[in-house]
């Protein structure tokens, strides 16, 4: 199948150029990732975007230009436009136009895969699109399973958005059930005590590199945005025995659409629960930092900032010349070497062991279940059997928060 051709316009700040060729650079990965190709890019140094039309009447027309002499099938606009402008844009170029909000939705529906990741897809597609009803009336199809009958003297545009909303409030009440069964899902583990590490990271960074290794699961594992859509949750034990709960969640990315960030807020909700944080970072990426502070700034959002958390500066084996981690703690490690895998573990439970309670207790040797539980449920660091007492001498960390932490280490013991 031939990839579409496409167009890109742009509008670069003058005041603010720092980021700029990067998300050129990103929107062309995007492009790629939907199954477009890139011919060329038109940019236009604009403080602030033409209210009528995004970029001025001369760069249009070098635009219809080379719409004709290049075969362009499709511009992508690296901004999200005003429903004017799109509909401006459109008439006046005479091809199909989307923004940079409509790729990364377009994407998001190809990526999904869930019952839950396409209710999200659908809802932030029918929102994104309602106030840009105009002229799009024709594709409405492929959202919407088609239009009802129209009553007497309804012009198709207002048919058109009664369909819409209907579909978000039906959209909204299936999408309540399906969050109302994460959450009690998520309750239940919460019951369990179960410790649960959510991966968060910019997109293409490496966290499902990371999940498949250490729990041996199968996700799609791509160098590709968004190869990861729908938040996967697997049971997988540490070297020391404690059992944990690891989530995979959708990367981010800057500027996502508005509506895809509350459409996914049930989904990042993994991150909201989790105990601890595994931050994944492309190192070898020249934005690297950017993309961190882009993380850090959603976290901020979802009121995550404060879970314990380390930051993994992946891709190593990539990195030219000198690198300054930003965040502590952190471990460098290239994670698509099976060897570099146990750092990162043992990473994450030295990070435990500076902020869980340190217990040191002995166990008789006939309570093999007490044990048992103890490995599953904390960080044991010395097992070790005492022949003359006939009991096991153990010490290690536990999550003060776990129920079991009374019992280790009890009241006096704090007050001496």
């Amino acid at each position: 199948m031939d990839k579409e051709k496409v167009l890109i316009l742009a509008r670069k700040n003058p005041l603010h150029k720092e980021d700029f060729d990067y998300s050129i650079e990103e929107l062309k990965d995007l492009t790629d990732t939907a199954g477009g190709e890139v011919v060329h890019t038109l940019v236009q140094q604009l403080e602030r975007p033409h209210r009528a039309h995004y970029l001025g009447d001369g760069k249009l027309t070098e635009a219809e230009e080379l719409i004709d002499d290049l075969g362009i099938n499709l511009v992508v606009v690296n901004d999200e436009l005003t429903p004017s402008q799109l509909r401006n844009i459109t008439n006046r170029l005479e091809v199909r136009v989307i923004d940079r909000s409509q790729l990364i939705l377009d994407i998001f529906a190809y990526r999904a895969k869930t019952k839950e990741g396409k209710l999200q897809v659908e809802l932030a597609q029918l929102q994104y699109l309602l106030p840009r009803l105009s002229g799009q009336g024709t594709e409405l199809s492929r959202l919407g399973g088609g239009i009802g009958t129209r009553g007497p003297g309804e012009t198709k545009l207002e048919t058109d958005r009664r369909h819409i909303r209907r579909r978000i409030t039906d959209v909204k009440k299936r999408l309540e059930q399906v969050v109302e069964h994460r959450k009690q899902y998520r309750e239940r583990r919460k019951e369990n005590n179960v410790f649960q590490i959510a991966i968060v990271g910019y997109t293409n960074a490496g966290k499902t590199t990371f999940f498949n290794k250490i729990t041996s699961a199968e996700s799609l594992q791509e160098n590709q945005l968004f190869a990861t859509l729908d938040p996967l949750t697997r049971q997988t034990k540490l070297p020391s025995g404690l059992q944990v709960l690891i989530s995979d969640t959708v990367g981010f990315i800057q500027h996502l659409p508005t509506t895809l960030i509350a459409a996914f807020r049930s989904t990042l909700e993994e991150v909201t629960e989790a105990d601890f944080i595994l931050h994944i970072v492309d190192a070898s990426h020249p934005n690297h930092e950017s993309h961190e502070k882009t993380v850090l700034s959603l976290l901020g959002e979802l009121e995550a900032e404060n879970i314990p958390k380390l930051t993994v500066y992946n891709k190593q084996d990539k990195v030219s010349g000198p690198f300054t981690p930003m965040e502590k703690p952190f471990v460098k490690t290239s994670l698509t070497d099976d060897t570099d895998v146990p750092n990162v573990i043992s990473a994450i439970e030295g990070v435990l062991r500076d902020i869980w309670d340190p217990y040191h207790i002995y166990v008789k040797a006939e309570e093999g279940k007490f044990l048992n539980t103890l490995e599953m449920n904390t960080i044991v660091t010395v097992r070790e059997f005492k022949e003359d007492r006939k009991e096991y001498v153990v010490r290690g960390y536990i999550n003060p928060e776990h129920p079991l932490r009374d019992k280790l280490i009890p009241k006096e013991s704090e007050d001496e």
